[in-house]
C-alpha cells in the first residue's frame, strides 16, 4: 500500500528514514548501486519528497506502527 512521507529522521546508525502517513517508518538509505537516492542527502531534497508516496511493506502485511500498542476492553482483563 502507498503511504505519503510525512517527516525523516536519523536512525542510530545515522540512516535516513521517512515517517510514513500510516505511522510506520522506512529507510531511504542512498547507497548505490542498490539504494539509488541522491535526493535523500540533502534538505532540499528531502523537502522536496515531503508527501511523495513509498510502497509500505508493514501496511500490506495488516502490521500495526510501532508506538500503537494494543490495549484491552472494557470488561476484558
Amino acid at each position: 500500500m502507498k503511504q505519503p512521507i510525512t517527516a525523516y529522521l536519523i536512525d542510530e546508525e545515522g540512516d535516513w528514514v521517512a515517517r510514513l502517513g500510516c505511522g510506520h517508518r522506512q529507510h531511504v538509505r542512498h547507497k548505490p548501486p542498490f539504494f539509488n537516492r541522491p535526493w535523500v542527502v540533502t534538505e532540499e531534497g528531502r523537502a522536496a519528497h515531503l508527501g511523495s508516496l513509498l510502497d509500505c511493506p508493514r501496511c500490506d502485511a495488516f502490521e500495526w506502527p510501532d508506538h500503537i500498542v494494543e490495549q484491552a476492553g472494557r470488561g476484558q482483563r
